[in-house]
């Protein structure tokens, strides 16, 4: 019997709509790791709580690679899992718990405005994607918006917390970008999966070191933090981002990310009592509009 005909179209929009949710997900999951983060870091020192996130993420990990008895990464995949490891399983949780020492959560995501940036300009020097000029002028409006709302309510002078969030952005960026290159040949959650294993001959003894001397004395709360990190934030977010990643584009996908501070905003006021402005509605809406005509010119 012949194919009818569009059916390709049909499977190929299919695809894409499949990555936006995927994408939605992931960033929806994202959005509460700097709050998570802040909860943690009122219990327990920043070292150990990255150590500990990535030892946990990658126990999980392992279980699930022996478990699915998943082949093993092919020796030319081994550099890009290093990058992705160092991005967003040491780098970026390191340097943000050492950032949300100074800072606030709310304060944090003004930073984080500038990820779809960052992801979507290693993406083209990584993967060769190349976007229209209007997708970049809409990618720089959108993290433009962000930016500006969340910096009006940043006090003083920047700090050391700012330039460790700075770097967190860059470092996850490549990250990012990296695990959806390789996601398209590993596949989303063993990319993740395998990243977070090739960490843990560092990870796992750090946290031994680093563990607190009275673990009872740590609030729950705190260890909630670190449950999340750990699970949501290190593994379970990645499963449905890397895979939109693959699926959708590096750079078109990536702009999901400019509505996670907002989402990262309500959660901190929630969860935190911190301070969200009227404003954010607005502001909230305009990037949606950026995000959709970036998808559109992608």
């Amino acid at each position: 019997m012949k194919a009818l005909p569009g059916g390709a179209g049909v499977s190929a929009v299919t695809r894409q709509s499949g990555a936006w949710i995927d994408g939605l997900i992931g960033v929806a999951i994202f959005s509460a790791s700097l709050v998570a983060t802040r909860l943690a870091l009122t219990g327990m020192d920043a070292l150990f709580l990255s150590a500990a996130r990535a030892a946990l993420a990658g126990l999980a990990g392992a279980a699930a690679l022996l478990v699915l008895r998943e082949a093993w990464p092919r020796r030319r995949d081994l550099g890009a899992l290093a990058i992705v490891a160092g991005g967003v399983v040491v780098g970026f949780p390191l340097l943000t718990a050492l950032a949300l020492r100074t800072v606030g959560a709310a304060h944090g995501t003004v930073f984080v405005g500038l990820l779809p940036l960052s992801t979507a300009l290693f993406g083209a020097l990584r993967s060769g994607e190349r976007p229209s000029a209007a997708f970049w002028v809409l990618s720089v409006l959108g993290a433009l918006v962000t930016v500006g709302f969340a910096a009006r309510g940043l006090d003083g002078p920047p700090g050391p917390g700012d330039a460790f969030m700075l770097a967190a952005i860059l470092v996850c960026g490549l990250g990012y970008a990296e695990g959806g290159i390789l996601a398209r040949r590993l596949g989303g959650w063993q990319v993740i999966a395998w990243a977070t294993v090739l960490s843990l001959p560092l990870s796992l003894p750090l946290a031994l070191v680093l563990s607190p001397a009275d673990p009872g004395a740590i609030p729950l709360p705190a260890w909630a933090g670190l449950g999340y990190v750990a699970l949501f934030s290190m593994l379970i977010g990645f499963v449905f981002w890397y895979r939109a990643l693959a699926r959708g584009g590096i750079a078109a996908i990536g702009q999901l990310q400019l509505l996670q501070p907002f989402l990262g905003l309500g959660v901190a006021a929630l969860v935190l009592g911190e301070r969200i402005e009227p404003a954010m509605i607005a502001a909230a809406i305009l990037v949606a509009v950026c995000v959709a005509l970036a998808r559109r010119f992608a």
